[in-house]
């Protein structure tokens, strides 16, 4: 059985699909056509940056966070925030008052506030 490859495929014992030249390439019309398509170069746009927003990566958690969330709709946003300011630097003169009385020194005392902070997201409290 003899076989024969030729521009139009290749005749003999395998079926092929295959209908094309080995030669084609991108040549003339096309090749022109191709380079008016591509963008000689692309602008880049300044990327837009949100400004940085302090959040609670807790929030709507903790055992207290539903009643913080109630209590924020019913005074209002402004006057919670001035109430837990108030709250927040109570609690801090709490923790000043006792490192004094136990003689701990003001990095002991700072380590005190931040773990204050922690437990309060923790519990719902900064929802």
């Amino acid at each position: 059985m003899a076989t024969s490859i030729s521009a139009t495929g290749f005749n003999g014992g395998f079926g092929t699909s295959f209908k094309g030249s080995w030669g084609a390439s991108i040549v003339g019309e096309d090749y022109a056509m191709l380079i008016k398509s591509v963008p000689n170069h692309v602008r880049v746009g300044k990327p837009v940056k949100s400004p940085p927003m302090m959040k609670n990566v807790n929030e709507g958690k903790g055992v207290f966070a539903p009643v913080v969330v109630i209590t924020r709709q019913v005074i209002g946003k402004k006057r919670f925030n001035q109430l837990r300011g108030k709250a927040i630097a109570l609690h801090s003169q709490v923790i000043t008052e006792f490192c004094r009385s136990i003689g701990a020194d003001p990095k002991q005392r700072q380590g005190l506030i931040r773990l204050a902070k922690k437990n309060g997201e923790r519990l719902g409290f900064l929802a």
